[in-house]
């Protein structure tokens, strides 16, 4: 009768491994990206500028036209264009809070 080799008992992979293979895959899918990441990124940089240039742009436009059409004691255009700037740096923070939890989502999918 052959012997046959003791039977050992099928073990999980270990965590570090259950990582590397988690970030190759973000390293593969990365590589298949890799021209359309560097054009999101520079989209995206363009975006969350014109988040805040706008809205900033847009005050200080409509306080020049307050401050000519009704002159007083007042500074509209220093009040709104403050105004239009906090709004463009809310408005882009939460587009870059948005992209960071996509960003994490796909990260956990991998971990997965």
């Amino acid at each position: 009768m052959p012997e046959t080799p003791p039977t050992t008992p099928r073990h999980r992979p270990s965590p570090l491994a259950d990582r590397v293979a988690a970030q190759a895959r973000r390293k593969l899918r990365a590589r298949r990206q890799c021209a359309q990441g560097v054009w999101l990124g520079v989209g995206m940089m363009g975006l969350v500028g014109w988040s805040v240039a706008v809205p900033t742009l847009l005050g200080a436009g409509l306080g020049i036209w307050l401050d000519s059409s009704y002159p007083g004691g007042r500074s509209w255009t220093l009040a709104l264009l403050m105004a239009g700037l906090t709004l463009g740096c809310l408005n882009a923070w939460m587009w870059v809070a948005r992209e960071h939890r996509a960003i994490g989502d796909d990260q956990e999918d991998d971990d997965v």
